[in-house]
């Protein structure tokens, strides 16, 4: 029983440290990444006029990009295409993107690949250039991405108290978890102490039950009556 109110009890501080936790969870819009303009430079596919073009993110579905066809010719987008969206950013997280080209006979080419984060989008319109030699340059637009009535140094500001927050989310964390442990350290040392209580109560109730025995015997036996006898026959 006493193990099990034990459990209960670290069952307890473990739901009440996920709660803190989440409590202290940094709440950022999600922002839709659309594609406002591309220009390729160059195309991979030998045995293909016209390339396939597709934008993904890891682990997401590749976007089809029908339009860019033709190298050295620049393409604009309204965002409202049905295939726009390409992908969408949660929170500050980055995710690892890139635009390729599809291949009939060997592995799909690369144009090119790297971590599309949240901040890379500028203020104020949530614009955001990649541009790689020889390969293509493409703009995007997030604009959830950019914190709104802000400026640039309001924008970076915010960055530094999401740092901060996470830092002070951490250190409130460790502070919980080591008071966890002074605390079940606690409760094992007061379970210790009882039980060696109950040892020597147990110890001392087994004593006087034998010298109680002891003295039954010899009440049974005659003994007692004998040795006084004897005891004072002794000094008369």
């Amino acid at each position: 029983m006493r193990g099990q109110g034990m459990a209960d009890i670290l069952n307890v501080l473990v739901l009440i440290v996920l709660l803190l936790y989440l409590s202290f969870e940094v709440v950022v819009a999600d922002g839709n990444v659309t594609l406002e303009s591309m220009t390729i430079f160059t195309t991979h596919e030998w045995f293909r006029r016209n390339p396939t073009v597709y934008f993904q993110c890891q682990e997401e579905k590749k976007v089809f990009l029908p339009d860019v066809i033709h190298k050295g010719v620049s393409y604009s987008f309204l965002g409202q295409e049905s295939w726009q969206p390409l992908t969408t950013l949660y929170g500050t997280k980055c995710k690892r993107c890139g635009f390729y080209e599809q291949d009939t006979i060997k592995a799909d080419d690369t144009f090119f690949e790297w971590e599309l984060c949240p901040k890379e989008f500028s203020y104020p319109d949530g614009r955001y250039e990649v541009f790689q030699e020889k390969e293509f340059n493409a703009t995007f637009i997030c604009g959830d991405c950019v914190p709104k009535n802000s400026t640039e140094s309001d924008a970076l500001k915010v960055d530094e108290e999401e740092e901060k927050g996470e830092d002070h989310r951490v250190a409130v964390i460790s502070l919980i978890l080591v008071l966890v442990l002074l605390f079940l350290v606690g409760l094992a040392v007061v379970a210790y102490m009882n039980w060696r209580r109950k040892q020597r109560a147990d110890q001392q109730a087994r004593f006087m039950k034998m010298f109680e025995d002891d003295n039954d015997l010899d009440a049974e036996l005659g003994l007692k009556d004998y040795l006084t006898i004897a005891f004072n026959g002794g000094i008369s």
